[in-house]
């Protein structure tokens, strides 16, 4: 059975439309340059054909892969959560120090599941050795986690949707 796909709204419907765009207009797009391709000639030597044939297995290879994951997709309901705990969906206001260091900053992150994480632009996922860290802390608790960095201390400032 097919993993559970944990995705907020706006995550489902980027899903969603990544997959309209690649059955609208990819596969036509991948379509037409094997049809240029064939019309070259000869296969064995064609790299323009080889090409077109892998960028047709990879887009439907995708279109495989976000049916799945629509299939077995639960939405978090953003409006029933609660801010008193960290959970998929929270956004989190972090002080981040490093134990070895002594540094420290201030981060925003939103906790997601794992097919919405970008980390550079601040969706960590709730499998992410800092985002399962979190999960269930309250604002004035503080988490260590170890990270490629060194221990890092997480103190939750506030939580919000």
């Amino acid at each position: 059975m097919a993993k559970e796909v944990i995705l907020t709204q706006e995550g489902l419907e980027k899903l969603e439309a990544e997959l309209e765009n690649l059955k609208s207009s990819k596969r036509k797009e991948v379509a037409e340059k094997i049809k240029v391709a064939l019309s070259f000639g000869d296969l064995s030597e064609n790299s323009e054909y080889d090409e077109a044939k892998n960028e047709q297995a990879i887009v439907e290879a995708r279109i495989a892969d976000i049916e799945v994951m629509l299939k077995n997709v639960r939405v978090i309901d953003e409006a029933e959560l609660s801010n008193e705990n960290i959970h998929i969906g929270s956004k989190v206001e972090l002080k981040v120090t490093n134990r070895k260091t002594g540094q420290s900053n201030m981060v925003e992150y939103k906790i997601v599941g794992s097919n919405e994480a970008d980390p550079l632009s601040g969706n960590i996922s709730d499998e992410s050795l800092v985002g399962r860290a979190l999960l269930g802390h309250k604002p004035g608790e503080t988490v260590e986690v170890e990270v490629p960095a060194g221990v890092m201390a997480y103190e939750v400032l506030g939580i919000s949707k």
